[in-house]
């Protein structure tokens, strides 16, 4: 579907939608326990596959009170008490890199065989440093086309032990270990071989184990958190089960970080974007309201009401280290984009193994839209200065964050702006561009075939 952002000013109250991220975890969490009910979650195309997932390995997800799951206010999950059952068929993880991570872990403890597959682009995401820890952990778990993606196939059952795998590629890989390993019989010891990268991602597992009862921790720091730990910990034989029976997730900061940029680039003068639903948690995305504030944003974040304003301002570029925030690089070189002076994304090359590479995906759709940038493996600059955005067709590389970082651009950019392939912010916000109408902007969407 071919998106056209007209230049806009936007203004007024927007939500935040709920956490992929925690979505995500909430539902296999629930899944590994007896049963529980997810408060707000969010329903989109990642989570759904991580749902269908949950009822592949013999649990149930359903809506609370609504006729369809996409209107859901509340998911009650049938767990399977942590013993997957084996799958009928193939799992299909959509897109979902997240989903094929944690559920990878989780097929492990089935007694018997889970195959996993997923889009193109998922099929070419690297997931061979957790094949290789379940090996190391005596499970059998292979790419069958031996490159280390997706088809994937796994037969446990997994006992746990201490494995070491590395760091710095996807925390994901350390969150699938910590999820699964609290149910088998020994528990699991993950040693990093390399530093922790995107660590907050970690920090919400172990907040959302607890949640759910189940006792993780980082070894080697002196904190309660992941960043500067050497591994971790998850002792075996726990029952999954929240407090009440229930658990809520909270509002997602890598989506309320297109609504900061937007308001900072485009509020109507003498108004403010008003966003509700963010309230503090271990997100690290949330790292959005600093980064936008030292480039100058007039920004102001009520923690306790958990409702951030934000208005126009003049920018200017900053250096920003993503090593631990990697889903904001899109967001923050669409703000490099219209500021003044250079911005510079530092720590980024893990950016480019998501659904797409996400800075060459950037460097190249602002140099469209008429930005300066210079791209380096580990640094994408943005030279706002000698940038002059302007209408033009983009391609959105089938990312839901490339696309809604384009349509932050294309508020500013002189004429309209086309983004190919905007049904993509399904993936995390679905009702992103009619927020983002509700705000002023000026879009319109067209056919699948344009």
């Amino acid at each position: 579907m071919d998106v056209h952002v007209t230049q806009s000013t936007v203004r007024g109250t927007t939500r935040a939608p709920p956490s992929k991220s925690y979505t995500h975890r909430a539902l296999l969490a629930a899944g590994y326990s007896d049963g529980a009910t997810i408060e707000s979650p969010l329903v989109s195309a990642d989570t759904t596959a991580t749902a269908r997932a949950v009822t592949a390995f013999g649990g149930a997800v359903e809506p609370a009170a609504a006729a369809d799951i996409e209107d859901a206010d509340a998911l009650v999950v049938d767990g399977f008490g942590g013993r997957p059952e084996v799958p009928d068929d193939v799992i299909d993880c959509a897109n979902s890199g997240t989903t094929m991570r944690l559920v990878t872990a989780a097929a492990a403890l089935a007694d018997g065989t889970t195959v996993l597959t997923g889009d193109e682009s998922l099929r070419s995401r690297p997931q061979g440093p957790l094949l290789e820890a379940l090996v190391d952990l005596d499970v059998r778990a292979e790419s069958t086309r031996r490159n280390g993606q997706a088809p994937l196939v796994i037969s446990g059952a997994l006992a746990g032990g201490e494995v070491a795998i590395p760091g710095d590629v996807s925390s994901q890989y350390v969150t699938a270990l910590l999820m699964a390993g609290a149910v088998t019989d020994d528990g699991i010891e993950i040693d990093l071989t390399t530093p922790l990268k995107s660590s907050p991602y970690v920090d919400i597992t172990l907040e959302l184990l607890s949640e759910f009862g189940i006792e993780a921790e980082p070894i080697g720091t002196e904190s309660d958190g992941a960043a500067g730990a050497e591994g971790f910990s998850v002792p075996g034989g726990q029952s999954y089960a929240p407090a009440g029976g229930s658990y809520t997730v909270p509002g997602d900061f890598s989506s309320i970080s297109y609504l900061v940029a937007a308001g900072a680039v485009a509020a109507e003068s003498g108004e403010v974007v008003r966003i509700e639903g963010a309230k503090p948690s271990a997100q690290g995305d949330s790292a959005i309201v600093d980064i936008a504030e030292r480039m100058g944003a007039e920004i102001d974040w009520d923690r306790e009401a958990g409702v951030i304003t934000v208005a126009r301002s003049d920018l200017s570029g900053i250096e920003v280290d993503v090593g631990d925030t990697p889903d904001l690089l899109p967001t923050i070189a669409a703000l490099g984009a219209v500021a003044d002076g250079e911005t510079r994304i530092v720590n980024c090359e893990h950016v480019r193994y998501k659904e797409t590479d996400r800075v060459s995906a950037m460097a190249e759709e602002l140099e469209t839209l008429g930005a300066e940038t210079v791209e380096e493996p580990d640094v994408l600059t943005i030279r706002g200065s000698e940038s002059e955005l302007r209408g033009a067709t983009v391609d959105g590389r089938a990312d839901h964050r490339i696309v809604m970082s384009l349509a932050v651009a294309a508020l500013v950019a002189d004429g309209t702006t086309t983004i190919r392939g905007g049904e993509h912010v399904d993936v995390s916000f679905p009702d992103f561009f009619d927020a983002m109408a509700d705000l002023g902007m000026a879009v319109e969407r067209g056919s699948a075939s344009e």
